[in-house]
């Protein structure tokens, strides 16, 4: 089993920054990509950030040059650093890995539970 477990998330002031961390845990022999996505109210959920192992990024466009995300593959943690927070930023932010168990297993993908970003005044 692959348990993801988020945390950072709350209330901020527009302008504002907060810091995302999903640590990895359980049955893992790799992690390739890593990512985070978001979802409000209403809307499907949406990529926000990916990070391959080797430390290649990719970003949604809503989110470039505001947010950075990066990982620790000791620790199997990503993160999100988040800057100049909108009110449009505020979203159910979801920790995905790409995880392969073992050397025989494909790479399945896992989610957290996710975390809830409230950006308001």
């Amino acid at each position: 089993q692959v348990q993801l477990v988020e945390s950072g998330g709350g209330l901020v002031q527009p302008g504002g920054s907060l810091r995302l961390s999903c640590a990895a845990s359980g049955s893992i022999f790799s992690i390739n990509a890593m990512g985070w996505y978001r979802q409000a109210p209403g809307k499907q959920r949406e990529l926000v950030a990916t990070i391959t192992r080797a430390g290649i990024t990719n970003y949604a466009d809503s989110v470039k040059g505001r947010f950075t995300i990066s990982r620790d593959n000791a620790k199997n943690t990503v993160y999100l650093q988040m800057n100049s927070l909108k009110p449009e930023d505020t979203a159910v932010y979801y920790c995905n890995s790409e995880v392969r168990q073992t050397f025989y297993s494909s790479r399945d993908h896992y989610w957290g539970q996710g975390t809830q970003v409230t950006v308001s005044s």
